[in-house]
């Protein structure tokens, strides 16, 4: 997977599970009050299946909330504009799959 750029954010956990040529597969540990800010991705989507405690996913055009609770998971596709976080700022742990395409990370104020 080719990588044009990363967010430099700081969480409590990165560990990569697998990644080839169109795939990546990743776990994330987000602590107490730390998220994944606002973003989006211009090719790839983003595929999240919660571990541990409540993951919030809120996205833009369209607005939605979801919350995962361990075993459930959501799609966000390419150019929507997301942030994740633990439910009320709790820690969280959740798998991640990014799918075929140029992983890029453009923020969003």
């Amino acid at each position: 997977m080719q990588e044009r750029t990363r967010g430099s954010f700081t969480i409590s956990g990165r560990e990569r599970i697998a990644e080839g040529a169109d795939l990546r597969v990743s776990i994330l540990t987000l602590g107490e009050g730390e998220c994944i800010p606002w973003h989006y991705h211009s090719e790839t989507s983003d595929d999240m299946l919660c571990m541990e405690g409540v993951v919030v996913v809120e996205t833009r055009a369209p607005r939605r909330v979801h919350e995962l609770r361990p075993g459930e998971r959501c799609t966000i596709a390419p150019k929507t504009a997301h942030h994740v976080h633990g439910k009320d700022g709790g820690p969280c742990r959740f798998l991640i799959v990014q799918g075929v395409g140029v992983y890029d990370w453009m923020p969003v104020g």
